[in-house]
């Protein structure tokens, strides 16, 4: 049991923060002091997208030529809109459990079926991950 924790524990580090990642600063990501948060990340964004889809606004109409599952999808990638000075990004990557925002936003995304199928996404594009290496950790 604990070999296979760590084996999916490892795959959402890779996931979410790939190897040799570098945040906006040009440090290194730890992936191992945000793979909590990362695990949250990506499992409350699969939360909220199917209370979303159990919701009205689900069914509602194309607004600016983005459907609902679209727009959904944008508010959670605006959320996290920020910019940090560079001794504040370097401080953050050593302490802070969470990774920087454009991991949080692309991270969880790229490994979330229900973003390809809204965007249309194909193999191999950034925004897809693999089916083989993406995680299931619900």
């Amino acid at each position: 049991m604990r070999r296979s924790v760590t084996v999916a524990a490892l795959a959402v580090v890779l996931a979410v923060v790939p190897a040799g990642a570098l945040a906006g600063n040009g440090e290194p990501v730890n992936g191992r002091l945000t793979l909590g948060e990362n695990i949250a990340d990506l499992g409350g964004l699969k939360i909220a997208f199917t209370a979303f889809q159990r919701s009205a606004r689900a069914r509602a109409e194309d607004v600016d030529g983005f459907t609902p599952e679209q727009r959904f999808f944008l508010g959670c990638a605006q959320a996290w809109r920020s910019l940090l000075r560079d001794e504040a990004m370097r401080v953050r990557l050593a302490t802070d459990p969470h990774s920087p925002a454009e991991f949080r936003v692309n991270g969880p995304l790229s490994n979330l079926p229900e973003f390809f199928n809204a965007f249309g996404c194909e193999s191999g594009s950034a925004m897809k991950r693999g089916e083989e290496v993406r995680p299931a950790i619900w």
